[in-house]
């Protein structure tokens, strides 16, 4: 069952990966400072109610996470509260919203950059009608991801080696993104992989103005949604961005549904406010 809900910014053409493959360290099970119960109880300062099994899978990620990430040097934290809150509550704030904006039905959703699994893997976890890719150019990235999806015994979890911009798959209906680029760059790298009525989602730390300012016209700035994070004294804002149509600079119908779902949280900008809508 679904969890009911109540940047570093890379350059686009990263380096080509190693050939030597990565090794599994040794496992020894989730840290009581981010054991099941700890993310069950800070995941519903989110509006998040997770199932025990949800928790505890995101507690074996977690644990994976920092015994990789000391071998192989998959993020720059290492401490288990920060995994909690910088990777695992920063990313499951997510959640709410794609139950919220995505209809209630089987969708797909592409992590581009996914490097660690985040978003991806608790996306996975925590809500299973999405078919999730998690795509990176990395091989001890990749390594890791396929080693977690086994683990967590993820089975709507994908794991793609590739170059965003060269790959082949999709399209999908959502595309994510964390830590990965800058938003002209994620939509020009990303767009022959969105369905025509798509969505991005790109999670941000602070408000980004001069990248939302260096959007083509073809993309719509739908909303910037402020995410409060438990016990995360840092700014966390969500960038909703959608295609517009080829025939006209007008919003799909899509685009306009979910701007109809997105009533009571934080206004778009004043493009999106003023955007004529299709019907």
């Amino acid at each position: 069952m679904t969890a009911r809900h109540r940047a570093r910014t890379s350059p686009p053409n990263r380096p080509a990966p190693s050939s030597r493959p990565a090794q599994a360290p040794q496992i020894d099970g989730p840290d009581p400072a981010i054991d099941a119960p700890t993310i069950r109880t800070a995941a519903a300062g989110l509006a998040l109610e997770l199932q025990a099994a949800q928790a505890q899978q995101l507690a074996a990620f977690a644990a994976l996470l920092l015994k990789w990430n000391a071998v192989h040097n998959l993020t720059a934290l290492r401490e288990p509260g920060a995994v909690l809150t910088h990777h695992l509550l920063d990313t499951l704030a997510l959640v709410p919203m794609l139950e919220r904006i995505v209809p209630a039905e089987p969708f797909t959703l592409l992590d581009v950059g996914s490097g660690g699994g985040l978003p991806a893997i608790p996306v996975a976890i925590c809500c299973p009608r999405a078919a999730v890719t998690a795509l990176d150019a990395v091989e001890k990235k990749i390594a890791f991801l396929q080693h977690a999806r086994a683990e967590l015994k993820l089975s709507n979890l994908a794991v793609v080696h590739a170059r965003v911009e060269s790959w082949t798959g999709g399209p999908f209906d959502v595309i994510t993104a964390r830590a990965f680029a800058s938003l002209a760059d994620l939509v020009a790298l990303s767009r022959h992989l969105l369905r025509p009525d798509g969505l991005w989602l790109a999670l941000k730390g602070k408000v980004p103005d001069a990248e939302l300012a260096a959007l083509p016209a073809d993309v719509e700035h739908l909303a910037t949604v402020k995410l409060a994070v438990p016990r995360l004294d840092e700014q966390r804002h969500l960038i909703l961005l959608a295609p517009r149509t080829p025939a006209s600079s007008h919003l799909s119908r899509a685009a306009a549904a979910i701007l109809q779902r997105l009533a009571g949280l934080s206004a778009p900008d004043s493009r999106a406010q003023h955007a004529h809508l299709d019907t």
